[in-house]
């Protein structure tokens, strides 16, 4: 850091160059700053001063990046970034409110939402932000408090509490299994409309390996409905689309209610787990260290009422 600050001029020179460069225009990051246009341009001077390099291609009403700008802006922004996810977590650890959540789509409609009232109940004075996302995103950089995570729990830039283990079973709508007929084993599954799901960026169970499990080896499963989302595939199930792989925290409650029916006895339990994570020498807020707790409590009593 000492050296830094004899590299660039000062740190507001940073911000003015930051707000021109996004802007592409002195006047626009004058006008943001509060400042004059002429206490950009020379604020903007001085910093290529420094560097020894222009930053901006000054052509007629029309300002643009050089080559070295443009990573020059690409490395600041960064930078910034970091720094404002860091100052808006300790803020929040500080002052308390809202707590943000990533989660698959899944997880926020069929665990989380059924949930909501009871968790208000408990923790009145917190708000939850939940982020759906497609993919596991890095926490730390996104600013997020909080993470639902499927795996060995060995993740080297996150802390972790057991939320539950996995435990997949064979699903269909009442609907569907009256039109198939009785179901007595899993190898009766290879007559019906299997829903796959293929998720492009988080590694999920097949039906090949859930078959396997219970005797049915050599077999492809390539017929059948294919969705990239686990939503997608809980939706087709309850509309009668065919037989879909049942995450217990996830599906349990729409058996539980008759919506779905658990068709086989036969539950596959792997060796991963679905954990709560948040990154690591994080300060968690007490309203972050709350959600965190209750959604570990709620997830080990859920598993306790699961149906056999």
């Amino acid at each position: 850091m000492r050296r830094l600050r004899n590299t660039i001029p000062s740190a507001n020179a940073l911000f003015t160059f930051e707000a021109a460069a996004r802007l592409l225009s002195f006047t626009k990051a004058a006008d943001e700053l509060g400042v004059s246009q002429a206490a950009v341009s020379y604020a903007i001077k001085r910093l290529e001063e420094f560097l020894g390099v222009s930053l901006f291609n000054r052509e007629y009403r029309k300002l643009s990046l050089t080559e070295v700008g443009e990573r020059f802006f690409h490395d600041v922004t960064i930078g910034m970034s970091h720094i404002q996810r860091s100052v808006e977590d300790i803020r929040r650890s500080h002052k308390g409110g809202y707590v943000t959540l990533s989660a698959s789509t899944a997880f926020a409609n069929y665990w989380l939402l059924p949930r909501m009232a009871r968790f208000r109940n408990e923790h009145p004075n917190v708000d939850i932000r939940v982020l759906t996302t497609d993919k596991d995103v890095d926490l730390a950089a996104e600013g997020i408090s909080l993470g639902i995570r499927r795996g060995p729990d060995d993740w080297m830039q996150y802390s972790s509490q057991y939320f539950t283990h996995e435990a997949v079973y064979a699903a269909c709508s009442p609907d569907y299994l009256k039109q198939v007929g009785p179901i007595t084993g899993p190898a009766d599954l290879l007559a019906c409309r299997l829903i796959h799901l293929e998720e492009p960026y988080r590694p999920r169970l097949t039906w090949e390996q859930w078959l396997a499990t219970f005797g049915v080896k050599g077999v492809a499963v390539e017929e059948g409905l294919f969705m990239n989302d686990y939503a997608l595939v809980i939706h087709a199930a309850l509309e009668g689309e065919g037989v879909a792989m049942g995450w217990h925290h996830l599906t349990d409650d729409l058996v539980a209610k008759g919506q779905l029916v658990k068709i086989l006895p036969d539950t596959m339990e792997t060796d991963v787990g679905f954990y709560v994570t948040w990154p690591k020498h994080w300060r968690l807020s007490k309203e972050a260290e709350a959600l965190r707790d209750w959604l570990a409590r709620e997830g080990n009593n859920d598993f306790k009422r699961s149906p056999k």
